[in-house]
Parts: structure tokens; C-alpha cells; sequence
């Protein structure tokens, strides 16, 4: 039967001795635990819980975050299936706070698990995160499948499904409207990213529809600091977006961004199709290291079609780290302004054939073996190959 999840108050993952039928996986058991404080709306009686290591502090605020909504630790064979039931965060009074800077700490999510293995989410909505919708971080084997994730334009900050330092994720069949980014996937932030080492890897995006209010509908970093790489998006639909695709890192992170290819991509009513920011973001601290250069490379964008564009592209990298091997393939852009040059490059070559409106010479290296794609297969490993 379908269900309804809506408090105020954390709600802990718990597994159970229910077996699911079909493949033997433990079902999760969602217990609420509504207390006299939920109702006061007093963030002064959440729990709270220490930052994550590859961070090093909070996102939003120095110190510990808020515990989220539903979350788990050292978790395996998670199931959280709804028969297309929802659990409404009620987040607006967390925007309220956030946007107000009443919290001490940073906002809870509505999903966070950590270290855990074999995750699989479906069958779900889930509505008005007070920050991210589903987080996994350090988790492996994560199938999030047939999901709906909703929060208003006007909601700071929200952000859909965010894979962080997690390998073997896939995500398909999803619904995505988020004020902020629709899927953002991240590795750590700058020297405690770096140390914690651990990159997201791994991921396959299919067959979803996304939509950003204020970010991207789909966002690389631009906490990166532990790498991403081995990626293979297709088949999605990008709408109504402030950014369609977007590759963020800046000075000081280091990682790496590569080896990702987007292919089959529908865009429409998008204000700039693709970028690429090498001055995006902050620092957690005064103790990263200016000279710890992030590397992106290896990036291939084909059979792209775009509605009702503004802006075509902006790739603007490190002037001491370019990005390199930007390879761009048989994409028509629809455009609805007249500005005077629909791309703008800086510190960044690469590779193009068939784009249209015609790009900056920067992405006119005439050297194709440069572009690469990633084959995945079954089991979510991949490799790489020339594009010819």
C-alpha cells in the first residue's frame, strides 16, 4: 500500500527481520519518532552529528550538520521502496531558518546514507528535502530507481540525488525539480577531500527528467577534491533549467574531473547549455593549498539537442591547469537571443564535429584520438576508447 511519511522530527533506518520475496534483500523499516520538541520547530532540539571526514566541516556552516531525516550507518542490503508512496521533509521551515541564518549548523537532508553497501531506493517521492533528497556518501552498489523528487523554485539550496564518494551508483527512471541542483555528484572538499581519498566512480545516469531552478540540472563538483570519474549519462531530458550541464571545481581543490560522457541529451528552455568553471565555489577553510590544481579532462558531449537555448557554452579553466580533451559531437542548438557569440572559452582545448552554433576555436584541435568514452558495462565498471 501506498504511504505517507511527514514530521518534523529525524527518522532512523532500521533494518528488519523481513525478508523481500524476490531477491532476498532485508527490507528497511522507517519508524517515526514525533517528539513534543518537533512541534515547537526549534532547531536547538536536532540531534546533531560530527562532519563528514572528506569535509571536514559542515557545507553551509563550520562545525557539526544537523542529523538528517532518514539516515544510516554501515548499512547493507538497504531497501527503501514505497509502492509509490512519499515522505514530504517538510523543509520550508528549514529554508526559513537557512535564509534567515538562524541555524547554528548545517542543514540536515532528508536521505544521508554513510558507509553503507547495496542501497536501492524506488518506488518513491520524496518532497521539500530541508537540503539534499538522497545522499549516499562512501556507499557502494547504489540502484536508485523510479523516484520523484520535488522541491519548490523558490527552495535555497535543494538539491535532488547527490552520490558522494560512492562507487557503482546507477540512477535511472527518476523525475528530478529542485530549486537547486537536480543531481550533483561530489567527492570532498579540498584538503579533507584530498586526504579521505575517495573518488565517486563508477556512476551510469539513464532515462531521467531534470530540472534546476537556480543550478544545474546536472552538476560535476564543484566538491571534487577526491575525484570523479567513469561516468556515462544518456538518455535524459533537461527542461526549464538555469544550467543544463555544468563541470565546477576551482584553485585549491585538486582531484580530478574525467572520463565522463553525456550522450542522447534533450534540452529545452535552458539559459546556457553546457560549462565548465574553474573559479567556482569555496574553501572550508584557510588551510587548503592555493597551488593544489584540480585536473579536467577527457569530457565528451555528443548527440545533443537543445530548444530555446541562451547561451550555447562557457568553459573557463585554470589559467596554471587548463581543462583539456573537451570533445563535442553532433549537438544543434536551437537558440532564442541574437547575442554576438554563443560560446566563450578560456584556458581549455578540445574537439568538435558537427556542433552547431560553431564553437570557439579553442575546440578545434584537429586531433580526435584526444576524445574519449566510457564503455560500461553490466556491472557498472568501465573503461575507455577513442571517439573517431
Amino acid at each position: 500500500m501506498p504511504f505517507s511519511i511527514s514530521s518534523l522530527s529525524p527518522t532512523k533506518v532500521v533494518l528488519n527481520s523481513t525478508f523481500h520475496q524476490d531477491d532476498g534483500l532485508q527490507e528497511v523499516s522507517i519508524s517515526l519518532a514525533i517528539s513534543p520538541f518537533s512541534l515547537k520547530k526549534d532547531p536547538s532540539h536536532w540531534d546533531i552529528v560530527e562532519p563528514l571526514p572528506s569535509y571536514g566541516r559542515g557545507i553551509e556552516l563550520p562545525g557539526r550538520r544537523y542529523r538528517s531525516l532518514v539516515n544510516g550507518y554501515m548499512l547493507r542490503d538497504v531497501v527503501i521502496t514505497g509502492d509509490n508512496g512519499t515522505i514530504d521533509g517538510q523543509g520550508s521551515v528549514w529554508w526559513e531558518w537557512f535564509t534567515s541564518h538562524s541555524l547554528n549548523y548545517t542543514r540536515p537532508h532528508l536521505v544521508e546514507f554513510v558507509s553503507s553497501k547495496d542501497v536501492h531506493v524506488s518506488n518513491i517521492t520524496f518532497l521539500n528535502a530541508p537540503a539534499y533528497n538522497i545522499h549516499p556518501v562512501y556507499c557502494s552498489n547504489v540502484h536508485i530507481h523510479n523516484v520523484s523528487v520535488y522541491a519548490p523554485p523558490g527552495s535555497p539550496y535543494t538539491v535532488g540525488i547527490v552520490p558522494d564518494s560512492s562507487d557503482n551508483v546507477c540512477i535511472e527512471d527518476c523525475n528530478i525539480s529542485t530549486g537547486h541542483d537536480a543531481i550533483a555528484l561530489k567527492s570532498g572538499w579540498d584538503e579533507y577531500g584530498i586526504a579521505y581519498g575517495r573518488p565517486t566512480t563508477n556512476v551510469h545516469i539513464r532515462s531521467v527528467h531534470l530540472q534546476s531552478s537556480t543550478g544545474s540540472s546536472l552538476a560535476f563538483g564543484s566538491e571534487m577534491s577526491g575525484g570523479i570519474s567513469n561516468i556515462q549519462v544518456e538518455h535524459v531530458h533537461l527542461y526549464n533549467s538555469f544550467i543544463g550541464i555544468q563541470f565546477r571545481t576551482t584553485k585549491g581543490r585538486g582531484g580530478y574531473l574525467r572520463e565522463i560522457i553525456i550522450s542522447d541529451a534533450n534540452m529545452l528552455n535552458i539559459n546556457l547549455a553546457f560549462s565548465a568553471i574553474g573559479d567556482y565555489g569555496s574553501h572550508p577553510d584557510d588551510k587548503f593549498n592555493p597551488n593544489a590544481f584540480p585536473s579536467l579532462e577527457k569530457i565528451t558531449l555528443h548527440d545533443i539537442i537543445g530548444k530555446n537555448i541562451i547561451m550555447a557554452g562557457n568553459f573557463s579553466g585554470i589559467q596554471q591547469a587548463p581543462f583539456k580533451s573537451m570533445c563535442l559531437f553532433n549537438i544543434s542548438l536551437s537558440m532564442s537571443s541574437t547575442f554576438s557569440s554563443c560560446w566563450s572559452c578560456s584556458n581549455v582545448s578540445g574537439y568538435s564535429k558537427m556542433v552547431f552554433p560553431e564553437p570557439c576555436a579553442d575546440l578545434k584541435n584537429s586531433n580526435a584520438s584526444l576524445c574519449f568514452s566510457i564503455l560500461m558495462r553490466p556491472n557498472g565498471r568501465g573503461g575507455s576508447g577513442a571517439i573517431l
